[in-house]
């Protein structure tokens, strides 16, 4: 907690640096479904059978609505592992740019809160010198 206000704002940045590495992610989770056929004479309606599968289901909420995803091949299975490793991974960081920034706004003092800082500054003279110039 002894971490300066510049420190934590570089925390931050390498912190966004990383969310914007993350490339492509969704939601969700990933199960293995294992099942019996609608067929009665199939070998899965056989005791001490284990049924078909497994089969692999990507499970999310889409507005408010369960929403399952079959894959048919092995890649694409990878593929949402990988993506839905990069959701988790998202939400942490999401967490921990949350807390730095949390600690951010308890440093900073109030009169800096409403002044415009010199990024801000150099920003606006940047856009000043393009309308300008057109």
């Amino acid at each position: 907690m002894s971490d300066s206000l510049a420190e934590l704002e570089q925390k931050r940045s390498g912190i966004l640096t990383q969310i914007l590495e993350l490339g492509d992610f969704r939601s969700g989770s990933i199960t293995a479904i294992n099942g019996r056929c609608g067929k009665p004479n199939c070998r899965c309606h056989q005791p001490d059978q284990p049924g078909h599968g497994p089969n692999f289901r990507l499970t999310r909420k889409i507005n408010g609505k369960t929403v399952s995803e079959t894959f048919s091949s092995a890649v694409e299975l990878l593929k949402a592992r990988r993506e839905v490793e990069a959701f988790h991974r998202f939400r942490q960081l999401s967490q921990e740019l949350l807390e730095v920034n949390e600690r951010i706004c308890r440093r900073r003092p109030a009169e800096d809160a409403f002044s415009p800082s010199a990024r801000e500054k150099k920003r606006r003279k940047q856009s000043l010198r393009k309308l300008r110039a057109k």
